[in-house]
């Protein structure tokens, strides 16, 4: 105890004072961050910035999360693309919706701001959707969905593919069209399509852009080919990670725009390939989350590094010195951390490319996967009747051989008889 407390008190003596300087509108951006945040949420700001230029700083392969509608608000333009841009962001996954409302702009249609309690009522007979404090025209929609259905029914699509492949042809396919635009802000795929970076969506069937392909599977039947393999798109993800890891040899970072599927689709890829496949691997080395959500609720999007960890999602490294969960409005917070960001000239890294390596990836795993044959065939089967069932606390606890079918419908017939022979009052 006496050992535990001197301990204490070193640490707690060698830590930083809180005592910033006044502020006087001419400091740097990181400056700001490092000696005007030393508390509370704005801590959690602090330690997410030093997290994420540690990333960039130590080379490591940069996954993106992103959830909720940030298309609409914008954040894929004023952060998201800059980031990518400079070789930060190596992979991202995402909604169909953030993808499918990226589109609107495009296509010369308009996202404006408006007022969260004008009446949805009347929202409604004026044909005006909205997002919160964002509204468009139905009609951008309904223009959205034709420019998709165009685009998916050309010939490069016809065939069975994963995500990544879906969200690099159509990239292509924008990139093309706001060339002939004369578009000056590009959208997001044609952004990850021009710096290889793989877009993946691991609900790609809640989102309008899949709306469509199930239209045109329904209008056009067999001769419409699109498919989407989702067990092929896991394997991907878990591929592109073991790339990283053990090929690349790169540390891993992980950043997290929100929680939802985009979280775990992207944190799962440790579990399947350590778990699953038996094919040996580490969590991210750094996690850094923006998020609003409670993080004691049991749910997913908010749970902590720690959590994770116990799940093999995120390193050892990551729990102790390399994680941090920002309790905020992503919208409130990540625009000014990505411009502390790229105030510093040196945070920029070579693109890693990481869709151009795919293939190569998702073979090697395969590789790896085949070597496990004989371990993984012992997972295939579960046999009850010997001992597999957890057993229950009581030591006198065994496990007896399931009934035959035969004997389990004569004691089901004895049953029925007796229950047959009492009176009506006693049943």
């Amino acid at each position: 105890m006496e050992k535990d407390r001197s301990h204490l008190v070193r640490d707690f003596r060698r830590a930083p004072e809180v005592c910033p300087r006044g502020i006087t509108g001419r400091e740097h951006p990181s400056e700001l961050l490092l000696t005007a945040f030393p508390a509370y949420v704005g801590r959690q700001e602090r330690t997410a910035f030093q997290l994420m230029k540690r990333s960039v700083e130590e080379g490591a392969a940069v996954f993106l999360t992103l959830s909720g509608a940030m298309t609409p608000a914008g954040l894929h333009q004023s952060c998201l693309i800059p980031l990518i841009q400079r070789g930060v962001i190596d992979c991202i996954t995402t909604t169909g919706a953030n993808l499918y409302h990226d589109a609107h702009r495009v296509i010369g249609h308009r996202i404006r701001e408006i007022d969260p309690n004008a009446g949805d009522v009347a929202l409604r007979s004026a044909r005006i959707i909205r997002i919160y404090d964002l509204g468009m025209d139905e009609e951008v929609l309904l223009q959205t969905d034709k420019l998709f259905s165009w685009l998916l029914q050309k010939p490069a699509f016809q065939r069975r593919m994963t995500t990544p492949e879906l969200h690099y042809l159509l990239g292509k396919e924008i990139a093309q069209i706001e060339k002939a635009l004369g578009v000056e802000q590009p959208s997001l795929l044609a952004t990850a399509y021009r710096y290889k970076v793989p877009i993946f969506v691991g609900a790609v069937q809640d989102g309008s852009i899949f709306l469509n392909i199930v239209k045109l599977k329904r209008l056009l039947g067999d001769t419409f080919k699109l498919e989407i393999d989702v067990a092929e798109d896991v394997f991907a993800m878990g591929a592109l990670q073991f790339h990283c890891f053990s090929t690349l040899k790169k540390k891993m970072a992980v950043w997290i725009l929100g929680g939802g599927v985009p979280k775990n689709y992207t944190l799962q890829g440790k579990p399947l390939l350590d778990q699953i496949l038996h094919v040996r691997t580490e969590g991210f080395n750094i996690g850094v989350q923006f998020c609003v959500d409670p993080v004691d609720n049991g749910a997913l999007s908010s749970c902590p590094a720690g959590e994770g960890h116990t799940w093999g999602k995120v390193s050892q490294e990551s729990v102790q010195r390399g994680s941090i969960y920002c309790h905020c409005d992503v919208t409130a917070v990540f625009p000014w951390i990505t411009y502390a960001l790229l105030s510093e000239p040196e945070i920029r890294k070579e693109p890693l490319a990481l869709y151009e390596q795919l293939l190569p990836a998702i073979n090697e795993l395969q590789r790896q996967v085949d070597r496990q044959r004989t371990e993984l065939a012992k997972t295939l089967t579960f046999h009850v009747a010997r001992g597999e069932v957890a057993p229950k606390k009581s030591s006198s606890f065994r496990v007896t051989p399931a009934k035959s079918h035969a004997a389990r419908v004569s004691s089901m017939a004895k049953k029925e008889s007796k229950k047959s022979s009492l009176s009506p009052r006693k049943r």
